[in-house]
């Protein structure tokens, strides 16, 4: 039986260790390459990657495995992870391929897949990829390898791309912006983008070295935004991560804005102008405000596990255009096939310009419910399922909360912890009973 690599967002890891070691990347490379020879007799794949010193070396090792199975390979170079899934559609690609980590730190790296319609792809396929890897390579020869080439306009391309999904008429005159690239694979896409588009433009987190991406910078760091944009007096302030598929969001006060607010925001656009969304998805985690203010504004929402993934896979089931997580991952298939932090934010700008009102106006009466998490180390071999107790005392905390909040308690995917979570409209209450849920837990 062969072994599982494919995670919920493709390989990741530690460089190094396996299967981040080039070794195992080539050979990752050979049988994706032979997948893709299975099913047509000439492919070509696309390769992107963001600034992380390890990329020179795994997409190499990449373009070796593709080369070695037949496949040939366009390179991009450092590119969004969205941009990767847009060229690919928009050549008429076999495969996009980036090489990432996302938001981790630079030792870390990882590799994922888009389709040819720059769609993540389906379970069977990288079931059909694990099946090849436990086989014996079947190297071609000299005369049937794959070619690689350069694509010198890769980011220019996915600079038109992202520009073309605002209207014609629309403008950023008039409004200083500071952009936080996390020194990651938007660095030099992210401030072309809003500059093109009339903006003064302040970069931060735009100078890759290979080490620094996501370090002190960037939407897992929106500090350096918030200061940022207090000491240039800016208008705005966005933070991309690593790969540029998420965004934080932060107005002229300093306040920041996270991905519930800005998905309500993107509703409240296409209400205005309307074009009523069918539905809105969210995970486990969105807030329970935009979850009361959606449906009092007769939008149907529904919760998918944690995870981009999950929330495409939803809104492609039920034919929805608009989803996405507190962390900044947000989808609009009305713009993209997939999550992107630039597309995201110039849907929210262009939503803030056409309304002539501020952020803050825009969501007045929509104030978040504090949640508390409290992370509960479990002993081994404790079934927390089939605590009685635990089971009482969620009842009875669901019956305190009522239509004020509501709790989830789920197990961590990576590690022996509980995750406790409780939302309500008061703080305190939160607090409360997420210590007496996690106490419970403790006691076993």
């Amino acid at each position: 039986m062969s072994r599982i690599y494919f995670g919920t967002d493709g390989i990741r890891g530690t460089v190094g260790q396996a299967p981040i070691t080039p070794d195992f990347v080539l050979r990752l490379g050979h049988a994706v390459g032979r997948v893709l020879k299975s099913h047509q007799q000439k492919a070509t794949v696309l390769i992107g990657k963001d600034t992380r010193i390890s990329g020179y070396m795994l997409e190499s090792a990449l373009e070796a495995g593709f080369a070695s199975a037949g496949v040939d390979v366009l390179l991009t170079g450092p590119l969004p992870t969205p941009g990767v899934a847009y060229l690919t559609r928009a050549l008429r690609l076999d495969l996009g391929v980036v090489i990432s980590a996302s938001h981790n730190p630079f030792g870390d790296n990882g590799i994922k897949f888009f389709s040819a319609r720059g769609e993540k792809l389906p379970d069977a396929w990288e079931q059909e990829v694990e099946a090849a890897l436990a086989e014996t390579p079947c190297w071609v020869d000299s005369a049937a390898l794959g070619k690689a080439r350069r694509l010198d306009d890769a980011q220019g391309r996915y600079v038109e791309f992202c520009k073309s999904t605002v209207s014609a008429e629309f403008t950023l005159k008039g409004l200083k912006l500071v952009i936080d690239g996390a020194h990651g694979a938007a660095y030099q896409v992210a401030p072309s983008v809003f500059h093109e588009l009339g903006a003064e433009v302040i970069a931060i987190g735009c100078s890759p070295d290979g080490l620094n991406i996501n370090d002190g910078f960037g939407a897992t760091h929106p500090d350096a935004l918030v200061s940022a944009v207090r000491a240039h007096h800016a208008d705005y302030g966005i933070a991309l991560d690593g790969d540029a598929d998420r965004l934080q969001l932060v107005d002229a006060g300093g306040r920041l804005y996270n991905g519930d607010e800005l998905l309500y925001l993107m509703v409240l656009d296409r209400l205005a102008r309307g074009h009523p969304p069918k539905g809105v998805v969210g995970t486990l985690m969105t807030n329970l405000a935009i979850e009361q203010a959606l449906r009092a504004r007769g939008i149907e929402f529904v919760r998918t596990k944690v995870g981009d993934r999950y929330v495409l896979e939803e809104l492609l089931a039920r034919g929805w255009q608009l989803g996405g997580e507190g962390s900044g991952h947000l989808i609009a298939l009305d713009c993209h096939t997939t999550g992107d932090g630039l597309v995201s934010a110039l849907q929210v700008l262009q939503a803030v310009v056409r309304s002539g009102r501020s952020l803050a106006q825009l969501l007045e009466g929509v104030a978040l419910f504090p949640q508390v998490l409290v992370n509960v180390r479990l002993v081994p071999g404790q079934d927390w399922q089939q605590s009685a107790a635990l089971a009482a005392l969620q009842q009875d905390v669901l019956a305190e909360l009522g239509k004020r909040g509501r709790l989830l308690i789920r197990p961590s995917g990576t590690e022996p912890l509980l995750r406790v979570m409780v939302e309500a409209q008061d703080a305190t209450l939160a607090e409360s009973c997420a210590q007496r849920l996690a106490d419970a837990v403790r006691q076993g």
